[in-house]
């Protein structure tokens, strides 16, 4: 999916899919990218980069891991079976490691989340969840939209904000919600105890 056609489909859910629209372009995107660094949080898009150590050195540093959203494993050294995960600290786009192994400059695996993309050639959202980012996207619209109608004449009458509003936080929490049960922070995981 492109961002035209996540547009078109926020423009559907908000029933705004003929001209002259209610929402510009710019705004309904503003409230996608939005949606997208919340989904993000939730689900980031799964990298593994090969990074250098330094030599005596137990930090990595990882400010060339554009968009980072979390760090998830750190192996060192690498291309062992099995696998040997380092125990690390992570502070200010830093990776401490905290196990036994000295680097020596060679290299580390560094498995990481990073925010996803959505523009107007491609997208790394799952299909599976581009209805849900539009329902989001279409949540932050509604709710932005209220909050303008205030004190506006509106030919709805009086109660239009209050229904955008209501209408906007019952998409958000269908969101958030979705966000809470899919996301990485309410997922059972295997770890392994590290000795230090």
């Amino acid at each position: 999916m492109t961002l035209s056609e996540m547009l078109a489909l926020v423009r559907t859910d908000l029933k705004d899919a003929n001209e002259p629209y209610r929402w510009s372009d710019d705004e309904l995107e503003r409230h996608i990218q939005h949606a997208v660094k919340d989904f993000s949080e939730a689900i980031p898009y799964e990298q593994k980069a090969t990074l250098a150590t330094t030599s005596g050195s137990r930090e990595i540093f990882l400010s060339d891991l554009t968009g980072l959203v979390m760090v998830e494993a750190v192996e060192y050294p690498v291309d062992e079976f099995p696998r040997n995960f380092q125990p690390y600290s992570f502070w200010a786009n830093t990776v401490t490691l905290l196990g036994i192994d000295v680097p020596d400059g060679s290299n580390a695996y560094i498995y990481y989340g990073k925010l996803h993309t959505l523009d107007g050639s491609s997208s790394t959202i799952p299909a599976k969840h581009e209805d849900l980012m539009a329902a989001g996207a279409a949540g932050y619209a509604a709710v932005e939209w209220a909050a303008y109608a205030i004190n506006r004449v509106n030919l709805g009458g009086l109660t239009t904000p209050e229904e955008f509003v209501n209408w906007g936080n019952q998409r958000l929490d269908y969101f958030k919600n979705e966000l809470k049960r899919l996301g990485r922070r309410n997922k059972v995981r295997v770890r392994r105890v590290y000795t230090i």
